[in-house]
């Protein structure tokens, strides 16, 4: 039996990934529009799918779910757009799962994007050809003077602000930690690490067709409410769209980190054991499960733990989770 992820390094500098593309978008069939084994190659600066544990693999555990609902509740998506794109999964999976025959793809650095614009192309069915709109640089602005338009843009953007150039220069990967900000940015944004989800959605408006969407996806370790209302504040009604739970990924680094910024005035930030996650969430279907999100937040909100508790129960050999949250966007003017 062939496993479902082999790792194969790559004699250059990147790694290649081969995925079974049923396994990893949880279809019962193979896939109609994508190869049925993905071949991905996956640049340095790009970040490293969790091909290995899905349920730690935001694509995988957050997007596709949250793809297959808008695909049921909203239809096809024609034109999808997925800004910090890393190694173009996300991609092909709403080619797959949405039926997108046209999208645009950004990331920080121009080695990763041109990875990820060959792996979606390298790895598309001959009888379902998609256009690609590509560019490196700032959120939008490398698709700026294409001046496309889309119904469904994707982010999932980083938090934490790096403040070191040359880290930002050389070490920095297109998934962790952010420049920081010359925009005007709302105090509540700012003190909870939203600044780009922020101007990813400010800047959307100018990318959306009439009726489209963005979809944010948001690591949950601050209060619902604060969503909602960088949503309104950048010009969108939000609406907790799923709602859910992991694991920690890079659990030490993510909590120090964390732990960082709540002393230096952030936040507060919340953790969980994942077995107070799980017991909150059991019996939740995805389908409902931005209805009960508020209620379930108040359920939980006696077990949260700050970064350091967190840290302290994570060396103790506890596994530390947090929520998470696809935050569906609409411009005021169309919602």
């Amino acid at each position: 039996m062939n496993k479902p992820f082999e790792n194969v390094a790559a004699t250059g500098a990147a790694l290649r990934l081969n995925i079974d593309g049923a396994h990893y978008l949880g279809l019962a069939a193979a896939p109609e529009r994508i190869a049925r084994r993905l071949s991905i190659a996956v640049s340095p600066r790009a970040y490293l799918p969790e091909i290995d544990d899905l349920r730690s693999d935001w694509v995988a555990s957050v997007a596709v779910p949250a793809f297959k609902l808008v695909r049921q509740r909203q239809g096809v998506q024609p034109a999808f757009c997925a800004i910090g794109t890393g190694v173009g999964l996300d991609a092909l999976s709403a080619i797959e799962t949405l039926g997108a025959t046209r999208v645009g793809i950004t990331d920080v650095h121009e080695e990763v994007v041109a990875a990820a614009r060959a792996n979606i192309l390298a790895n598309l069915q001959p009888t379902h050809p998609v256009r690609v709109e590509s560019g490196h640089g700032d959120l939008f602005e490398p698709l700026r003077d294409l001046r496309p338009r889309y119904d469904l843009i994707y982010e999932n953007l980083p938090n934490i602000p790096i403040e070191d150039a040359e880290r930002i220069a050389h070490a920095r990967t297109s998934s962790s930690h952010l420049p920081p900000r010359t925009e005007e940015i709302p105090a509540l944004v700012r003190a909870q690490l939203l600044s780009l989800h922020y101007l990813a959605l400010q800047q959307a408006h100018d990318f959306l067709e009439p009726g489209g969407a963005v979809l944010s996806m948001l690591g949950s370790r601050i209060p619902l409410a604060v969503y909602e209302e960088m949503a309104r504040l950048a010009g969108h009604r939000g609406e907790i769209y799923t709602y859910g739970w992991k694991l920690q990924a890079d659990a030490e680094a993510v909590l120090q980190g964390h732990a960082a910024q709540q002393r230096a005035g952030y936040g507060p930030f919340h953790f969980y054991r994942a077995g107070h996650l799980a017991d909150a969430f059991a019996g939740v279907d995805l389908a409902t499960s931005g209805e009960q999100a508020h209620a379930i937040e108040a359920r939980l909100a006696p077990a949260r733990l700050d970064p350091q508790q967190a840290w302290d129960a994570l060396q103790r050999g506890e596994p530390i989770g947090h929520t998470f949250v696809v935050l569906r966007s609409r411009p005021e003017r169309s919602a």
